[in-house]
């Protein structure tokens, strides 16, 4: 049967072998490791990944494509999960999980925000994304790509772009390019805040009006006086700010 790509679920379909064994490679999955594969679609990346590892646990959230896995694969060698991930329990496990996939781009972002708040649990991640949203994710300060997204990820996670992926190198054909990236959280975090909470609220607040400085955007935080004895200049804005400069205005309100 044919599977047709719903535009609600952002599908669309790896279908570039080389790029296929590229990634394989870059993932390099062992025999025993606890993989995870988000949105595993007609199976380009399930079918050698079950080549390599000796039990894949796969999470789709299309009742259709759920279906067609079943008849498609052994059950001895894959556990489905029929569910949206934005809902998955990723804790149920007794051992620390890898993650692949390539990433639905409309709810890319809000994946990746559950993957921090569920770090505790995970090795790795090697995700394929929208080319924007990794420009993005490795953004350096005063660039215009760089935001919360930057700043939140790289506080977690040591990252490296991977592969450039075009977008004839799906099906359908997207209208934006990919990127496949690695993701892994530090084992030795290079700053740490001291409260957690108040950091990610300090960055959501600070790049919420990106075009004003952070005097005005952090005022129901910090005063004028505060930034003086921190440091850092209040004039700039919050994308002129390092990851470590948000955890110092952090740590001194902590």
């Amino acid at each position: 049967m044919k599977h047709f790509a719903k535009k609600k679920f952002g599908q669309n379909f790896l279908k570039d072998i080389s790029i296929i064994h590229a990634i394989i490679k870059s993932i390099n999955p062992l025999p025993d490791d606890l993989l995870i594969e988000i949105g595993p679609g007609l199976g380009a990346l399930t079918k050698p990944l079950l080549k390599k590892t000796n039990h894949l646990l796969s999470i789709e959230i299309d009742h259709d494509i759920v279906s067609w896995m079943k008849n498609e694969y052994s059950q001895k060698s894959i556990t489905i999960f029929n569910e949206d991930v934005l809902n998955f329990n990723f804790h149920q496990f007794d051992q620390k999980i890898r993650i692949v996939g390539n990433l639905p781009y409309n709810i890319a972002t809000p994946i990746l925000f559950k993957c921090i708040d569920n770090i505790k649990i995970i090795k790795d991640l090697h995700l394929m994304l929208q080319k924007e949203v990794v420009d993005r994710m490795i953004a350096n300060p005063s660039s215009s790509e760089y935001g919360r997204l930057s700043v939140m990820l790289q506080y977690y996670f040591s990252m490296e772009y991977l592969i450039h992926v075009p977008k004839e190198s799906f099906e359908p054909e997207p209208k934006v390019e990919s990127s496949f990236v690695r993701l892994i959280p530090y084992e030795h975090y290079p700053c740490i805040a001291n409260n957690l909470d108040q950091f990610k609220n300090i960055v959501k607040e600070a790049f919420s009006q990106r075009r004003k400085t952070i005097r005005n955007t952090l005022k129901s935080f910090i005063n004028e006086n505060d930034f003086e004895k921190i440091g850092i200049n209040q004039q700039l804005r919050a994308e002129n700010l390092s990851v470590s400069d948000f955890v110092k205005i952090s740590n001194y309100l902590d």
